[in-house]
């Protein structure tokens, strides 16, 4: 039975990796770092109240004797400054995977990137440069395993309020949208059931792109 830590568990992503999380038979403990209450009551989770995700000093015992790190953390392009946008995906990042590692070495590391992460670092496109220099930092930790999950426009299963008009018509134009193929889309829910899975049972792959996360749930269907 696996003990797991997650970040991010009130985001659209991060919210249904936890759900998979305290269904699973092979996961015994769910711990969420939050910022807010999750206003959920469940036998297997443990809800940590934090303000500052660039540290965790005052939380090390958190990340002690774990399986499985998730970092779900993400922002919207577009809807922070830049600087704001590094501190998030590079900063928030490497704080959670750094403490991970130092209390739990042997943990297994599941990252959630982005479609065009730029690890060599030169993309004029903030999001991309960002999300590589985090896989970078990350993979020169020396986790015995970690992945990252590199999905294309993330489709919400459970109806939200967009964060602007621009999403609004993506989610309109899914379906035709999901007509370019398996590197261009995925469900919120098969992003998350792709990253518990992977987190629980590896896979060969380090880094997953959109289309990989779709072959391998359907290499595990059934």
């Amino acid at each position: 039975m696996k003990k797991v830590l997650i970040v991010g568990a009130t985001g659209m992503v991060g919210n249904r990796v936890l759900e998979y999380c305290l269904d699973s038979d092979d996961i015994s403990n769910v711990t969420v770092i939050t910022r807010k209450p999750l206003n959920l009551d469940h036998p297997k989770l443990k809800e940590v109240m934090h303000k500052d995700f660039s540290s965790y000093e005052d939380l090390k015992n958190e990340f002690q004797d774990l399986d499985i790190g998730f970092f779900c953390i993400g922002v919207y392009t577009g809807s922070v400054k830049d600087d704001l946008l590094k501190l998030i995906t590079v900063d928030f990042a490497e704080a959670f995977a750094k403490t991970l590692y130092q209390e739990s070495p042997d943990a297994t590391f599941c990252f959630l990137s982005g479609a065009g992460s730029d690890r060599s670092e030169k993309s004029r496109m903030s999001f991309a440069k960002y999300k590589g220099i985090a896989e970078n930092l990350i993979d020169d930790m020396g986790f015995k395993s970690w992945y990252s999950f590199r999905p294309g426009y993330i489709y919400p299963v459970t109806p939200r309020k967009e964060p602007s008009f621009a999403y609004q018509m993506v989610r309109w134009m899914y379906p035709v949208i999901r007509l370019f193929g398996d590197n261009s889309s995925i469900k919120s829910t098969e992003l998350a059931e792709g990253m518990v899975s992977v987190g629980l049972n590896g896979t060969e792959k380090k880094i997953l792109e959109n289309r990989d996360i779709i072959t391998y749930l359907k290499s595990t269907a059934g």
